[in-house]
C-alpha cells in the first residue's frame, strides 16, 4: 500500500494497512484502553457484526457486556464497484477532521469520537442505538417529530460557524486549505452530481426502458445542462463554509426523539446551499417514492403530507436559526458589527441579511434539483425508489421526481418561498405521467 501524504497530517494508510474483518477488528480494538472500558468484559467475549451497506467503507458494530461501539474503516477502492475504482485512504482523515469540527459546533447532533488510527484509516466512534438509518425509516413510514429542527440546527450551526461570519479569517483559511486536499471525493461529487446525468457515461443507470426517453431528453436539454454547470461552478468556486458534503437521508440516524448526522467523508469547503439542497432533495425523493410503497391498507397520503411538512419546517427553522446566529454576531471578520452600530446601519444590515437568505434559498433549491436527478439517472441510487419492485410503478415515481428536479434547476431564480416548492411537489404528484 502506497503511503499518502496530506497537508497538516501524518500518513494515512501504509505498509501495515490491512482491511479489517470480523476477527481482526477485535485485535485492533483490544489494545485501546477506552474501547475496553466502553465494551466491558474481555476481547474473547466481544461480538462483531459487519453492517456496512454504503458505497465505500467497512463498518463494524462491536459489543461487549457493558456497551458497544462502531469501527469504520476506509477501503482503498469504491466498495460498490470493486478494486477497478481505487480511492485514497485519506478520506478517513477528512471524515475524522470534519467530525471534530462538527463536534465543536453541534456536539449533540454527531456521534462521539473515541479513536482514529491513521495507519489503518479507521475511526472508532459511538454506537448509536436504537437509531436506524433515516432513509429506512422514511420507507417504513415512520414519523420523526424532531427531524426538521435537528437538521436545521445542524446545518445552521455548522455552516455559520465555519464561514467568514462565524470564524476569524485566518482560522477559516487554514481549515479551508486543509479540506481542499479532499480532491478525489470532491471529484466524485463534481462528476456524479453535475456532469454524468447529462451525458452518456458507463456508470449511469436508470429504470429501462421506462426512463430511456427522459434520460435522452436530459442529455439534449441545453437550458438544463447550463443550469447544472452553473451549479457545478458554484460548487467549485464558492468556499462559503465547510460542507458535510453528502447530507442525504442515508447519512442521518434517528429515533423519534434523537437525530445524529454521520459520514462526512465528502467534507469540503463549498456553497452553503449544497448541504441544504442535499437534505431537501432526499426528502422530496422520499415524497415521490411513497406512491410506490402505498398499499390498500395505507395509501401513504398522510405520510406524504408529513414529509412536506418536514421539508417546509426544515427550511423555515434553518432560516430562523441562521439569522439568529448572524444577528448575535459571530467571531468572523465579515460584516463587523461595529460598522453597523447606528440605526441606519442596523436597518441596512438586516435588509442585507434577508437578501442573503433569499439568494441562499435559490442556491439550495438548485442543488436540490441536481441531487434528485443524479439519484435517478446516475450511478448511486436511493433505496426509497430502488426498493419499489414493480419497474413501471417505480418509473412513475421517478418520472415525477425528474420533472421536479428539472423545474428546480432551471427555474430556481423564479422561486422565492419554501411554500412554492411544496406547491410544486403536490401539483406534480397529481399530474398524469406519459
Amino acid at each position: 500500500m502506497v503511503q499518502e501524504r496530506i497537508a497538516g497530517s501524518r500518513f494515512v494508510g501504509g505498509v501495515d494497512y490491512k482491511a479489517l474483518n470480523e476477527h481482526s477488528v477485535i485485535d485492533f480494538l483490544s489494545p485501546l484502553e477506552n474501547a475496553s472500558k466502553l465494551l466491558g468484559g474481555t476481547p474473547t467475549t466481544w461480538t462483531v457484526r459487519e453492517v456496512g451497506d454504503g458505497n465505500l467503507n467497512l463498518v463494524f458494530i462491536v459489543k461487549g457486556n457493558k456497551g458497544g461501539l462502531v469501527v469504520k474503516q476506509a477501503l482503498p477502492y469504491v466498495r460498490m464497484v470493486g478494486e477497478s475504482w481505487p480511492l485514497p485512504l485519506d478520506r478517513a482523515y477528512f471524515e475524522h477532521e470534519a467530525l471534530k469540527v462538527q463536534t465543536l459546533a453541534a456536539p449533540h447532533l454527531v456521534p462521539k469520537l473515541y479513536h482514529f488510527d491513521t495507519m489503518q484509516a479507521a475511526t472508532v466512534m459511538e454506537l448509536l442505538e436504537p437509531h436506524i438509518i433515516l432513509r429506512k425509516g422514511l420507507i417504513k413510514g415512520i414519523r420523526y417529530p424532531k427531524l426538521a429542527a435537528d437538521i436545521a440546527d445542524f446545518c445552521a450551526l455548522n455552516l455559520f460557524n465555519t464561514s467568514d461570519l462565524g470564524s476569524p479569517a485566518a482560522e477559516k483559511r487554514e481549515r479551508q486549505a486543509r479540506f481542499s486536499h479532499n480532491i478525489t471525493l470532491s471529484k466524485i461529487t463534481e462528476d456524479l452530481v453535475f456532469t454524468d446525468p447529462y451525458r452518456l457515461s458507463d456508470m449511469n443507470r436508470w429504470t429501462t426502458p421506462q426512463l430511456d426517453k427522459i434520460a435522452a431528453a436530459f442529455r439534449n436539454d441545453a437550458p438544463l445542462k447550463l443550469a447544472a454547470q452553473e451549479l457545478k461552478w458554484m460548487f467549485l468556486s464558492r468556499g462559503e463554509a465547510l460542507l458535510h458534503g453528502d447530507l442525504h437521508t442515508g447519512s442521518i440516524m434517528a429515533t423519534e426523539s434523537n437525530t445524529r448526522v454521520i459520514d462526512p467523508e465528502f467534507a469540503v469547503y463549498g456553497p452553503m446551499g449544497f448541504d441544504l439542497g442535499a437534505f431537501m432533495a432526499n426528502l422530496l425523493l422520499a415524497f415521490f417514492a411513497q406512491e410506490g410503497h402505498a398499499t390498500k391498507e395505507d395509501n401513504r397520503e398522510t405520510y406524504r403530507t408529513w414529509i412536506l411538512d418536514t421539508l417546509e419546517s426544515f427550511w423555515t427553522l434553518f432560516e430562523e436559526k441562521f439569522l439568529s446566529l448572524w444577528s448575535k454576531g459571530g467571531k468572523g471578520d465579515a460584516f463587523l458589527p461595529t460598522l453597523f452600530n447606528d440605526d441606519t446601519g442596523e436597518v441596512a444590515l438586516e435588509a442585507y441579511r434577508h437578501m442573503t437568505m433569499a439568494r441562499l434559498f435559490q442556491d439550495a433549491i438548485g442543488f436540490t434539483g441536481a441531487k434528485m436527478a443524479r439519484r435517478i439517472l446516475g450511478l448511486a441510487h436511493v433505496e426509497d425508489l430502488e426498493s419499489i419492485a414493480d419497474p413501471d410503478r417505480r418509473a412513475l415515481c421517478e418520472k415525477r421526481a425528474l420533472t421536479m428536479a428539472r423545474a428546480l434547476m432551471v427555474g430556481r431564480t423564479s422561486l422565492s418561498t419554501i411554500g412554492d416548492i411544496r406547491d410544486m411537489a403536490e401539483t406534480i404528484a397529481k399530474e398524469p405521467v406519459a
